[in-house]
């Protein structure tokens, strides 16, 4: 099945032609591609007429995506018609005589199959909402919302023009608030905090007339600062009970669909709060907004499973010590937690930014919407097809669907009234979220010939995002500016106006790119992907170190060993996730693969004896991949029978430390036994005191008194 394209200079306004046309069918091997002028309008019939084959169709054009799509709808097309903006990505603009080589890659990338279908999170919602705030907000808008929604709210505190009437929706009153859960399935407790309990009372007002110093207002909650307690609306209220200052039972909870948070302060404070929560405070324009978009989440709803999870990659904890921790930490969602030597990730919580994947150093967490090796052979196809209309020294910019892709449209839009618009040689790249490519695609896209990599941020992305990005960066261009690579090749790029994206864009400076471009694919695996693209990095560089020093917080890195403190326990063997710790079952020897380690911590951690530190650094030569010997040592033998079972600074180390132990006390000589030797003696020994045998310490757990 063949591609069918379909491009328009726009009334003109494009400098696109037949000749233009040709070019563009030479680098995407179609033939010349004929030119409209009005698509949209005039010309429309030579977009319907391939809408009658089953060829693929792919459209330079998005401001007409509605009229287009409805077109093909009306005709009952079978073909999948996709666009892409040529247009204000580098049709419009000063350099856009330049431009065709990025059209093309443009064009070409948006011809690649759908990737496969990911899985998929549900929520389902009864439509039941909790408002939560003051009286004066939330009355008014549980009234307006009541006919579509099943309305419960939450006081936070009274007001004295807002009365509580018939009773049409369930009211609580409370403080120190928690809400957990998600859209369909949010668990909400709080704590009663007025003497009033809303659930029980009847208002009947009896209060209200008995108070002497009109503490009470018609939302029945008692003013704390006016009440001199004088107890009298208690005795107004008679057996009802509804009002009790020494109340002891004050937990409340409940379970809601939907939370319309419309205190000062939101309750919920993540950066990305779950799906079904709302909190627009006290701003009119942002409750309109968000009790739209309430009425909406009623019913079954979707969306992608953005993340993959491998337990036995995870460098998170081993024995109750933590590692890597670095999903957690900059979860803005709060949707990754501890769970034992592993994480657990809630996929209800998570928003799909991707980065837990980025900053993974193992590749336990990988992205899936879309799939590395999806978003790679997109790279790859961008970068190949420039270079084949011609195009140098490609810059990727790699932007959010959303407030990335508003921002350069509004670019380009800019450029047609003599603006520059964005660079010809800038070819942007839209991710579901920024912080969800990393490290290993950057390379990977160096090595398939892009001179820079710049990612945009704007005011959507966490901070720990941008600090997250920052850093990774710093790890990418030391490894390049290492290996000879001339100039600046990743780029973080910060901007909210049209103005600031230009100047930073056109201020970009290309950077040295390899000499020639690299055909491997990017894996599903990080680590292979980084293993594929250092290689073709190594083999086209300017310079060829031994080694490239890293910055704090890398993923590749050594491990020093104090063999003077290192007894040659195995302790950091046992809590190695990635097996770059060995020992050597023929001989007391520890052992270290470098090209495994992530550089998690955990030796360093569990070393009983403080004897390992970590070192960021990239090895480049085979002993990368070569098991190092980091600390030996003659075996020890047992004095009895002579087997082997330990090292002589070990058992020195034990003697001095454990010659109080109820088991080797007045008989040290045991220390220097095998532990079936040890049991032998005690039982050879009958005026000791007896240790049964089958509690009497072995060497692993005399390791681990130490």
């Amino acid at each position: 099945m063949s591609t069918q394209f379909k491009v328009c200079n726009c009334n003109r306004t494009m400098p696109l032609d037949a000749a233009a046309g040709a070019k563009l069918g030479e680098a995407l091997d179609t033939g010349a591609l004929p030119v409209a002028s009005e698509l949209c309008r005039r010309e429309v019939g030579s977009y319907l007429q391939p809408l009658q084959g089953v060829d693929d169709v792919v459209v330079g054009c998005t401001q007409e995506r509605a009229l287009f799509s409805e077109l093909a709808q009306q005709k009952q097309a079978v073909a999948t018609i996709r666009f892409v903006n040529i247009r204000e990505t580098g049709g419009w603009g000063a350099e856009a005589k330049q431009a065709l080589p990025k059209m093309a890659a443009l064009l070409a990338a948006a011809a690649l199959p759908d990737p496969e279908p990911v899985p998929v999170v549900g929520y389902e919602s009864g439509g039941h909402v909790l408002i939560v705030g003051p009286a004066e907000r939330t009355l008014a808008w549980a009234r307006r919302l009541a006919p579509q929604l099943d309305v419960s709210v939450l006081l936070t505190e009274g007001r004295s023009d807002e009365i509580l009437q018939d009773r049409s929706f369930p009211v609580f009153s409370g403080a120190q608030i928690r809400i957990d859960g998600w859209l369909g399935a949010f668990k909400v407790s709080w704590r009663q905090a007025n003497p009033i309990d809303l659930e029980t009372c009847t208002r009947c007002n009896a209060c209200v007339d008995a108070c002497p110093e009109q503490a009470i207002d018609l939302t029945y909650q008692i003013d704390l600062d006016k009440c001199k307690s004088h107890r009298d609306c208690v005795k107004a209220c008679g057996p009802i009970g509804a009002i009790d200052f020494m109340r002891e039972a004050t937990g409340r909870s409940g379970e809601f669909d939907l939370i319309f948070d419309l205190s000062e302060a939101p309750t919920i404070t993540l950066h990305q709060p779950p799906q079904g929560y709302f909190a627009p405070g006290a701003d009119p324009a942002r409750q309109l907004d968000d009790a739209l978009k309430l009425t909406q989440l009623v019913g079954e709803f979707e969306k992608p499973k953005f993340f993959i999870y491998k337990d036995q990659l995870c460098a998170h904890s081993r024995n109750e010590k933590i590692g890597c921790n670095a999903c957690i930490e900059v979860c803005s969602a709060a949707a990754i937690s501890h769970n034992g030597n592993h994480v657990r990730v809630n996929p209800h919580l998570c928003v799909g930014c991707g980065a837990c994947t980025t900053v993974c150093p193992s590749g336990a967490l990988t992205y899936a919407y879309p799939r590395a090796p999806d978003l790679g052979l997109r790279l790859k196809t961008l970068l190949s097809t420039y270079a084949k209309a011609g195009g140098t020294q490609a810059a990727l910019l790699f932007h959010s669907k959303e407030q990335g892709a508003d921002l350069i449209g509004r670019l380009g839009r800019l450029a047609a009234r003599g603006g520059k618009g964005v660079p010809a040689r800038v070819i942007p790249v839209d991710l579901q979220h920024t912080a969800s490519a990393g490290i290993d695609l950057w390379l990977s896209a160096i090595a398939y010939g892009a001179a820079n990599v710049a990612v945009l941020v704007t005011d959507e992305e966490a901070p720990q995002y941008v600090d997250v990005l920052t850093l990774q960066m710093q790890v990418a261009q030391a490894i390049l500016t290492g290996l000879g690579y001339a100039g600046t090749h990743l780029h973080l790029i910060r901007a909210s106006t049209p103005v600031q994206l230009e100047g930073a864009l056109h201020g970009l400076q290309a950077a040295q790119a390899p000499a020639r471009r690299a055909v491997f694919n990017v894996a599903a695996e990080k680590r292979t992907t980084l293993d594929f693209a250092l290689e073709h990095l190594l083999e086209c560089a300017p310079h060829r170190p031994e080694e490239i020093a890293l910055p704090a917080g890398a993923l590749y890195g050594t491990v020093n060993v104090n063999k003077d403190a290192c007894t040659l326990c195995m302790s950091c063997v046992g809590a190695c996730p990635e097996s770059a710790l060995m020992d050597n079952p023929a001989s007391p020897q520890l052992r270290f693969l470098e090209k495994n380690c992530v550089q998690c911590g955990l030796c360093e951690k569990t070393c009983p004896e403080s004897a390992i530190t970590l070192t960021p650094r990239l090895l480049l030569t085979d002993a990368a991949r070569q098991a190092q010997v980091l600390n030996e040592a003659q075996p020890y033998h047992c004095i009895r029978c002579h087997k082997p079972f330990g090292t002589l600074q070990m058992i020195d180390n034990m003697l001095a430390k454990l010659s109080a132990h109820s088991a080797f006390a007045g008989n040290l000589d045991r220390i220097r036994m095998c532990p079936d030797c040890r049991v032998i003696d005690m039982m050879e020994n009958k005026n000791e005191t007896l240790i049964s045998p089958s509690v009497a310490p072995s060497i692993s757990e005399l390791k681990r008194q130490r």
